[in-house]
């Protein structure tokens, strides 16, 4: 039986390197079918949840800012309505 130098032993540690990141996913594959799918799902349906939420506060808040402006611009306009009133008279 012939003997495995050292370059014998490069040379099969270079085919293992090179094959297993295509061996690794489909071995899960196989082994636990639909795992990343059971595992990840859940978490991507949270932060989409959250994001959802995130968008309701933001609306929220812009609905907050567009009352107070439109609030100001109309007492602005009676104020300078009034003072359009107190020129005219004098």
């Amino acid at each position: 039986m012939p003997s495995l130098d050292k370059k014998d032993l490069k040379q099969i540690k270079e085919v293992v390197d090179e094959s297993i990141d295509e061996r690794v996913p489909k071995i899960i594959d196989e082994r636990v079918p639909g795992i990343v799918e059971r595992v990840a799902e859940p978490y991507f349906t949270a932060i989409q949840e959250n994001f959802n939420h995130i968008d309701e506060r933001f609306d929220k808040i812009e609905k907050l800012i567009l009352a107070d402006h439109k609030r100001r611009i109309e007492k602005l306009e009676t104020e300078l309505k009034e003072v359009k009133e107190l020129l005219a008279i004098k």
